[in-house]
């Protein structure tokens, strides 16, 4: 009996029957199942099945859907496709509940697993990154099951990267990505890692230094908010981002205007103090103080997860689309074309530090190792000088840093500076 559509549609469980299977003879192994529904006969469901043999004794069977809803061709050609992979020795059912273990094995499954074992063995400030670079940059891929991103996905994420950040934290970014899922071949989650073959962007030595109009509409862009603060900050101290970004109260002491960072939060491992100025003081002790389920207060000063403040990608644009819509604002009034205006050319919160350096050297006169020890480098101390001179600069950092700070607010504020500069000063 062939099995039509209206053959299907008449058929009924016999009484005293609970199921029932009626099969195809043009197709081998397929049919339609009959069963009732609690017992009660005038109840049947019906869908189309197919059963196969895995091996001499091993039975397997497969629903193709509600009678109602696949007509008859549709589940014949269902069931001849899957016949045909019967001959050539595969196991539909199988495979199918293979593809349905492997949906629930997500990116972000797969990845906290592999973050787990990355803090057991990473240095904290490399693991930070690691970190930072799976949540914030690959954000888009956590929900998707693990086989089905590909190159074309990853592309996408590290070209977003380099357009939010830059072409360098881009490769930092897919190094971390292309280790994650190396990690995922070993534990037989994947057979390729789709990283291979995707962009590694040259990196160049950057040479952006700020001009003042440009550090004067960033000033005037950013918000009253966390990462306004944290941005205001950087300019004031010229201090690395993460540094500043997981800074703790306890890393503060408001009371001799000083912060000190321990060695392991520090980018070349050495204990670091940041002197504050009056403008630097009033931003950190405006921060609140979190308060903990358990009602202690939280010490990160910038709150935004485990390891400080982490939004640095989505803020970044906030800030440059703020940037625009003001000069766009800035040529309707003075009555130019509004679609000429460019927005500003690409910069990171890193040139702060090249901005302040420059200006420290070129227009405030001060020593050029005194401005080595305000950015926490530590080329005047390496080698053998630095067996010798431990000196931390702090009284002259702390002049560096108040004389770039009335710099600074001069230059934002669109007055003269009345800076004397070291050097003439002296």
């Amino acid at each position: 009996m062939r099995l039509t559509q209206a053959f299907v549609d008449k058929l009924t469980l016999p009484p005293g029957e609970t199921e029932r299977f009626v099969w195809d003879d043009a197709v081998p192994q397929f049919g339609v199942r009959l069963r009732s529904r609690e017992g009660q006969h005038k109840a049947v469901s019906k869908v189309w099945y197919f059963r196969y043999r895995v091996g001499p004794k091993k039975q397997r069977g497969m629903s193709g859907g509600s009678v109602s809803a696949i007509r008859a061709p549709a589940a014949r050609d269902w069931a001849q496709k899957l016949y045909a992979q019967v001959l050539l020795g595969e196991d539909p059912a199988g495979q199918k509940s293979e593809r349905k273990a492997r949906a629930g094995e997500t990116f972000e499954a797969a990845m906290r697993l592999f973050l787990t074992r990355q803090k057991e063995r990473l240095r904290p400030r490399s693991y930070v990154e690691v970190e930072r670079h799976l949540l914030v940059f690959a954000k888009a891929l956590h929900r998707l099951p693990l086989t089905s991103v590909d190159r074309r996905a990853i592309a996408a994420q590290l070209t977003q990267a380099a357009a939010a950040t830059s072409d360098a934290t881009a490769n930092r970014v897919r190094a971390s990505l292309s280790s994650f899922f190396a990690f995922c071949m070993t534990e037989g989650l994947i057979e390729v890692n789709p990283c291979i073959g995707t962009e590694r962007r040259p990196e160049h030595s950057r040479d952006r230094v700020l001009d003042d109009g440009e550090l004067r509409e960033i000033w005037a862009a950013l918000r009253n908010d966390t990462y306004g603060a944290l941005c205001r900050l950087l300019l004031l101290l010229g201090s690395r981002r993460d540094e500043l970004g997981s800074l703790r109260f306890s890393e503060i002491d408001f009371d001799r205007a000083l912060i000190s960072l321990p060695a392991e939060r520090v980018k070349n491992k050495r204990a670091h103090e940041i002197p504050l100025g009056a403008p630097a003081l009033a931003i950190l002790k405006a921060q609140p103080r979190h308060v903990l389920p358990d009602g202690t207060a939280r010490d990160l000063a910038f709150a935004g997860g485990q390891i400080g403040f982490s939004d640095w990608s989505g803020s970044k644009i906030d800030l440059d689309r703020r940037i625009l819509e003001a000069r766009v604002a800035a040529a309707q009034q003075a009555g130019a074309d509004p679609a000429k205006v460019a927005p500003m050319p690409h910069w990171t919160l890193h040139d702060f530090r090249r901005v302040i350096s420059t200006a420290m050297h070129d227009r405030l006169g001060i020593a050029p190792h005194v401005v080595e020890a305000v950015l926490g480098h530590v080329g005047h101390q390496a080698g053998t000088a630095g067996r010798y001179n431990k000196a931390s600069y702090r009284d002259e950092k702390a002049r560096a840093l108040t004389l770039w700070a009335d710099h600074l607010l001069a230059i934002v504020e669109g007055r003269a500076s009345n800076v004397v500069p070291m050097a003439a000063a002296r």
